[in-house]
């Protein structure tokens, strides 16, 4: 009988992760401390997952049994064979590391490739420059990784998926604005999913996916709902070849295996194509990089995927090119999105043309204004923008506009949202319909005339004006327009006498 694993308090699992990026302070930067601790933290989870299968099966059928695990890690690449090395420790984690990845190599199914480790543990150079990562340092760093067991008994996959994100958030805090990359507040991402509603076996997609904590919340708030979420196909696309080897692990992490995340530009080679056109989905979710200046504008004008619908955005603000990818991306018959845009989406008067062009397509059906600081290191407000191909009846022909600007904590210099916050802002969506100060439905006809502009605080403000302005009754204006005509005949008789 093998002996019972105890499981690790989830308040040490994160100290213990992140003792490892202490180590690595004062010999390399903090903006690179996650593409070493993240292969180095997967590599350990899989083998010590390994050893517990292998045990599992030994103790069920005894010596003679196959081998058969969820990720195969072949002889000598085995995290207790790394750990011996001594010189030259650097070139032992590539050899390992590469040998696991040719050992688990993705699924083909629907013309598209599903998990597979192949370079999910990144650049070979950042383990093998000992001016950077010297045997000493290395060995330090899998001496701490080897004190704690990250079985599945010892560390539950919603347990490693909470501790990881939590180590994400860590390095964005740790790392400055550079992280802001890969991390975008929880508490907005669980906004988002409980907006979009996701179901079993919708198919999922972030055209800018940075560590995947959006496709995760979607998958998560199934699993929450004790909803079938194996059948949920997930797909990721990511500029940043270490993010998108996070979001790979990160996935794998939270014990989820159908998904395809491509590391390429999203804008200029996007990856998810059928029969020459744009893969569509029924869920988009983003955060895309806000008002790039670099990109290929010109091949946008020209775009072999027809993606510029609205027009072609200036050079100097990408925004309108993410958000046309998006539209295009969305199933016309279930296809719904939401996106973190700046406020300057909704008003700027460069982008007029084709703000107009997506107000008349009538696919918006929510904008919803979200409170300061609820990104690291960054006091700016962003909005929600949500969108629907298939909007409900009494739906069609508006908008809703939420100013959430309030509903916002902070506490120990971070922001985030409350349930209490959330519940209010989904229940506002989810009623469509006027609420003083916070929530008003504008139609499209009025949208127009006001330049196209998708302002909050402006319908809102302007639409509770109007309802609390009191309505005088017949007598009241009756009474009214008697004085002011017998005002105006005496006005009228002085003019008269002056004149004769």
């Amino acid at each position: 009988m093998s002996k019972a694993i105890a499981p690790i308090r989830l308040e040490a699992l994160e100290s213990y992760l992140w003792g490892a990026a202490v180590l690595l302070r004062g010999s390399i930067d903090a903006t690179s401390y996650k593409e070493y601790i993240f292969p180095l933290l997967f590599f350990k989870r899989v083998s010590d997952v390994w050893d517990e299968e292998h045990a599992a099966s030994m103790e069920k059928f005894g010596e003679d049994f196959p081998e058969d695990h969820v990720v195969k890690i072949p002889d000598g690449a085995h995290w207790s064979d790394v750990r011996q090395i001594t010189e030259n420790v650097g070139q032992a984690l590539v050899s390992a590391f590469k040998h696991i990845e040719e050992a688990n190599p993705p699924q083909r199914f629907d013309n598209r490739e599903v998990g597979g480790l192949t370079g999910i543990f990144g650049a070979s150079k950042l383990w093998t420059n000992k001016d950077t990562m010297p045997d000493e340092l290395l060995t330090r760093l899998i001496e701490h990784f080897s004190e704690q067991n990250l079985s599945i008994a010892a560390c539950p996959a919603d347990e490693m998926g909470t501790a990881y994100e939590y180590l994400i958030g860590k390095f964005a805090d740790d790392a400055g604005h550079t992280a802001q990359e890969f991390y975008t507040n929880r508490t907005v991402v669980e906004l988002m999913a409980r907006i979009l509603k996701p179901q079993s076996h919708d198919s999922i997609y972030d055209p800018t996916c940075g560590s995947g904590g959006m496709l995760i919340k979607c998958l998560t708030s199934l699993k929450d709902q004790g909803k079938e979420w194996r059948d949920v196909k997930v797909y990721g696309q990511e500029l940043n070849a270490i993010t998108s080897s996070i979001a790979r692990m990160n996935l794998m992490l939270h014990s989820m295996e159908d998904f395809t995340i491509i590391n390429a530009d999203t804008l200029t080679n996007p990856a998810f194509l059928k029969a020459g056109k744009l893969q569509q989905f029924d869920i988009v979710l983003a955060n895309p990089p806000y008002s790039i200046k670099q990109w290929n504008r010109e091949m946008f004008a020209n775009d072999p995927f027809g993606r510029n619908i609205w027009g072609t955005p200036p050079q100097g603000r990408a925004d309108y090119a993410f958000f046309q990818h998006i539209v295009c991306s969305m199933k016309p018959d279930t296809g719904r999105c939401a996106i973190l845009f700046p406020h300057g989406v909704l008003f700027r008067d460069e982008e007029r043309e084709m703000r107009e062009k997506l107000v008349k397509s009538d696919v918006v059906e929510c904008i919803i204004g979200l409170g300061p600081n609820l990104f690291f290191n960054a006091s700016m407000e962003a909005c929600i923008v949500i969108c629907n191909m298939n909007k409900k009846s009494n739906r069609k022909g508006k908008v809703l506009f939420i100013d959430a600007l309030n509903e916002v904590t902070r506490k120990n210099a971070q922001s985030y949202l409350e349930p209490k916050h959330i519940d209010k802002i989904v229940s506002a969506y989810d009623a469509f319909q006027d609420a003083p100060g916070f929530s008003a439905v504008v139609s499209l006809d009025d949208i127009i005339q006001n330049k196209s502009e998708l302002r909050i605080a402006a319908h809102v403000e302007n639409k509770t004006a109007k309802q609390e302005k009191p309505q005088p009754d017949f007598e009241t204006v009756f009474d009214l327009w008697q004085k002011q005509s017998a005002e105006m005949k005496q006005a009228y008789q002085a003019v008269i006498s002056q004149v004769k």
